[in-house]
Order: C-alpha cells, then sequence, then structure tokens
C-alpha cells in the first residue's frame, strides 16, 4: 500500500471519528438537558395521588388475633412477631433466589421452624389453627372509619397483599372490609413477594394508571420503600410495633401517623 493510500486511509479514519465525536457532543448536551427537562416536566405534571392500595396483614387486619396460638405453644404470645418477622424475611428470600410458595404455605412451614428452634413440638392441629386464624384476623377498629373518611374524600381504594387468592374464605370479607375497595390484587399473579418492584407495577397496569397515581399504605417500612421506589407515594401506619426507618437515602413516606384515620387526614389535606 503507497504512502499516499495511507494518508487517504488515515484522513478518513480522522475525519470518520472526529465526526462520530462531534455527533456525540452534539447529541449529548441536548438528549441531557432534555432529558433533565422531561424528568422535572414529569414530576411537576405528574398525578396527586388519587388511589390508596393497602397492605393488609397487620395494616387492615390485626394480626395480634394470632398471638393465643403462640402463648400456647411457646408461652410467649410475642412470639408471634418472631414468627411473623421470619415469615417477611423468608419470602424476601425466596423473590430474591426464584423459588416460590404461597404466603400462607410459607408461614405454616415458619411455625414448624420456629418449633424446631424453640424445642416445641408442632401437630397438624397446630398448623390448622395458624391456617384458621390467618384467614379469619379481624380489622383493627380504627381502619373503617378511616376508610370512610378517604371514600368521602374521592379516593379510590383498592388493596395490595402478600396473601394468596382464596376462593371459600376471604380475609377481608370475614373481616367486613371488603365492601369498601373496588379491587383486590395478590403477589400471587406475579409470583413475587412485596416489596418487588414487579407487584406495584402490577398494580399500576392493572388500574391503568401511572405509579404516582398510586399511594401505598402500610404499616411496614419496608413496603412503603418498594411503593416508592417505583414512583408511588407512601403512607406509614405506624401501628404498635412498626415505625419509620430513619435512613438517609431510602425513600420517607410523605404521611405517617399512628392509626388510618390520622393518616386519612394528612392524605386529604396533602392531596384533595
Amino acid at each position: 500500500m503507497t504512502d499516499e493510500v495511507l494518508n487517504s486511509v488515515g484522513r478518513r479514519s480522522l475525519l470518520v471519528g472526529l465526526g462520530v465525536v462531534a455527533a456525540g457532543a452534539v447529541t449529548a448536551t441536548p438528549v441531557g438537558r432534555g432529558a433533565l427537562a422531561d424528568d422535572q416536566g414529569s414530576k411537576m405534571n405528574a398525578p396527586v395521588p388519587s388511589i390508596c392500595a393497602f397492605d393488609v396483614n397487620e395494616t387492615l387486619l390485626d394480626i395480634e388475633f394470632m398471638a393465643p396460638l403462640f402463648q400456647r405453644l411457646f408461652g410467649d404470645r410475642k412470639v408471634v412477631r418472631e414468627w411473623f418477622g421470619q415469615l417477611i424475611l423468608y419470602s424476601n428470600a425466596i423473590t430474591l433466589s426464584g423459588p416460590y410458595t404461597t404466603f400462607f404455605t410459607l408461614g405454616q412451614g415458619i411455625l414448624k421452624m420456629l418449633g424446631s428452634i424453640h424445642n416445641v413440638s408442632i401437630t397438624e392441629a397446630d398448623i390448622e389453627e395458624l391456617r384458621t386464624r390467618m384467614l379469619t384476623m379481624p380489622a383493627h377498629a380504627d381502619v373503617p372509619a378511616g376508610l370512610k373518611q378517604l371514600k368521602d374524600a374521592g379516593f379510590r381504594l383498592v388493596t395490595c397483599t402478600n396473601s394468596p387468592p382464596d376462593p371459600h374464605s376471604s380475609p377481608l370479607k370475614h373481616a367486613g372490609l371488603d365492601g369498601w375497595f373496588e379491587a383486590s390484587f395478590s403477589i400471587d399473579r406475579v409470583r413475587r413477594f412485596k416489596p418487588a418492584p414487579q407487584v406495584y407495577h402490577m398494580v399500576a397496569e392493572e388500574l391503568n394508571v401511572p405509579p404516582s397515581a398510586i399511594c401505598m399504605v402500610a404499616a411496614h417500612v419496608w413496603d412503603t420503600i418498594g411503593a416508592q421506589s417505583v414512583g408511588c407515594s407512601g403512607a406509614l401506619i405506624a401501628r404498635p410495633g412498626n415505625a419509620p426507618l430513619p435512613v438517609h437515602g431510602l425513600p420517607q413516606p410523605q404521611v405517617i401517623a399512628p392509626d388510618l384515620p390520622g393518616i386519612a387526614t394528612q392524605m386529604i389535606k396533602l392531596w384533595r
């Protein structure tokens, strides 16, 4: 190859390279600014929450209803909190690692695991009692009044729970709450436990709204963190044994109160 050809090739390569750099420079600046503007615009134009998506277990229904079983088996009703904490831990382990089983089945397995840990024999009758109590938990006393406040203010109400749907026994129906909600969503549909992002996206897609139209109402910070991480708002009912998680860099609930009427009052003031 002659020097003339080499020089020609070199010049073409240089020009192409400069063209790519120039094009990148031209593209980068307006796209970057545009993306920023779009992001700022989307935040400014994002709808305020008009839909309350409620967690069910402990948020609406009182898990202390199960405490007598743990008092009988372990001699300490507070073991129900250990059981529930392990239930959440292993539901997340399952979601992160890939397999799947239902929340109720997992709960029964956790009870057997605690029996082994505490050297307590767990019988099939104990497992059946746990299942029955999980399906028949009563509503917290403050819930109907709070739901009425939100409904009267024009909020749409749905539920989003880790529990699987049961064609024969609905915990919400047993507690007398099912009539308040236009829809109930279970993680069983996506086979991922909260706070997996797929769960909250599913709710938004099923309701045909952006996540920003939804406020996740829960008694657990892990649930509000999950929802807020995909663009929802968060409301934390700080029931006994639950509190905000003051860690810089983590989403903090926009609304915090010890009961649902307190949550409703703040939400109405903020968004109505």
